[in-house]
Order: structure tokens, then C-alpha cells, then sequence
């Protein structure tokens, strides 16, 4: 990945050596509250918009894209609100090696890269390996969300989380074109509003479940550090 690095000044970004001396991501809030995620948070709309209704939580948002991090800092500080924290990192970095288990509320996926090209399908986000990760990381009766404008990535998502005995269905089917009160970004509008549907999947963790934490393969976006010896 190569792409120019822009400083960002903020009060609410978190570089990776600040995490590491705190010690959790719990920790990078003022006050404890449940913790829910946003991966890909790409101007900062949606996260502004959940955490506003739910500011019992705290929210961390992280894009890979420096560009982003820096659009949702801003929008976060014009916000006011002070339980959103931005990161620039790696989805499935940060999973395994710094969320532990059951230590989400809730994650968040909207609009990933969909790879369109079938040579590159095997880049996409989320398949058997990530939902692994990400159900070890998510607290019984987590909730998992997925939305994206990509039909076939969209059934594709919804088969496996519907197929997983450890999650249950929150809609009536494996996906659903009805948003509802589920927030909407800027770039979600732009295909709402021209009568393009959004594939949205929303499932719940089992309660009681016991996972292992999961291995997990190195990312393709940055370079995998090495483990700590």
C-alpha cells in the first residue's frame, strides 16, 4: 500500500504506540462503557451518527486509508461527542492483537472494498476466517453488521452468517434492502438515492459459546509485523 501520509492532529486519533501504553482499546475512552467498532469508517458519517444515539457506548472507528482517518477526526470534533476514537489500522490487525475475547458490544462493516474482479475475491474482508475472528472478539449476544452495494458480496456475506450455527438471524432473511433506523452514510445515500439497494445483514452472537482464539492470515494491505518474541 502506498500512499502519502498526512499528520494527524487530533485529540480523538490514537496512534498504535498510544494503544500499546494504554494497554486496550477500553482504555483510550475517559469513561468504561460497552465498546462497539466500526471497520472502514471512510469519512466518519456513520459513526457519527451511532455513537450521537447511543452515547451509553463507546465507538472506536479505524480506516486503513489515512485520508479517511483524517476526514473522521474532523467530523468527530465538530460533533462534540467524546466516545468515538479514530485509528489508522488493519481490520484484522487490530482483532488479533489488541481486542481479546468478548470484548465488543457490537461491529460494524459498512461498504467494504467489494474486489469485483474474481481474481481478487479472495481480498474481500469478510469470509470464514474473519467472522472466526471477529465472533471471538464480539460478547455473547454481540451484534454483527454488515452492509454493502454489491449484490453478489452481499449474498455472499449474508450465506456464511446465516449458515453459522453460532449467530442468529436478527431479520426474517439471510439479508434486507429495509435499512430502517440503521444509520445511513453519505456514500450509502448516493446509491439510495438512485434506487439502488443496500444489502444489509445483521446477525447476533449465541450466548455461552465457548471460542478458541482463532489464527488468523496476514493481512495483504500492510506489511504483517513480526510477533514479539
Amino acid at each position: 500500500m502506498s500512499q502519502r501520509m498526512i499528520l494527524i492532529n487530533s485529540a480523538v486519533f490514537v496512534a498504535e504506540a498510544t494503544l500499546k501504553k494504554r494497554g486496550s482499546c477500553a482504555a483510550l475512552f475517559p469513561h468504561q462503557r460497552p465498546l462497539e467498532l466500526e471497520i472502514g469508517c471512510g469519512i466518519g458519517d456513520f459513526i457519527v451518527q451511532i455513537a450521537a444515539k447511543r452515547p451509553e457506548h463507546n465507538f472506536l472507528a479505524i480506516d486503513i486509508f489515512n485520508q479517511g482517518c483524517r476526514s473522521t477526526c474532523s467530523r468527530v470534533e465538530d460533533s462534540g461527542l467524546d466516545n468515538i476514537r479514530v485509528m489508522r489500522m488493519e481490520a484484522r490487525y487490530l482483532l488479533y492483537h489488541y481486542l481479546g475475547g468478548n470484548s465488543l458490544r457490537a461491529l460494524y462493516i459498512n461498504c467494504p472494498d467489494p474486489w469485483p474482479k474474481k481474481r481478487h475475491r479472495k481480498r474481500r474482508l469478510v469470509n470464514s476466517e474473519f467472522i472466526d475472528l471477529a465472533l471471538y472478539s464480539l460478547e455473547d449476544n454481540g451484534i454483527f453488521n454488515f452492509s454493502t452495494d454489491f449484490t453478489d458480496y452481499g449474498e455472499e456475506v449474508a450465506e456464511l452468517l446465516n449458515n453459522d450455527p453460532r449467530l442468529d438471524n436478527l431479520n426474517s432473511t439471510p439479508y434486507t434492502n429495509d435499512l430502517g433506523d440503521y444509520p445511513v452514510s453519505k456514500y450509502m445515500r448516493r446509491f439510495l438515492d438512485l434506487h439502488q439497494p443496500i444489502y444489509l445483514s445483521r446477525y447476533i452472537k449465541k450466548a455461552g459459546l465457548t471460542i478458541a482464539p482463532p489464527t488468523i492470515s496476514k493481512g495483504f494491505r500492510i506489511p504483517w509485523p513480526q510477533e514479539d518474541a
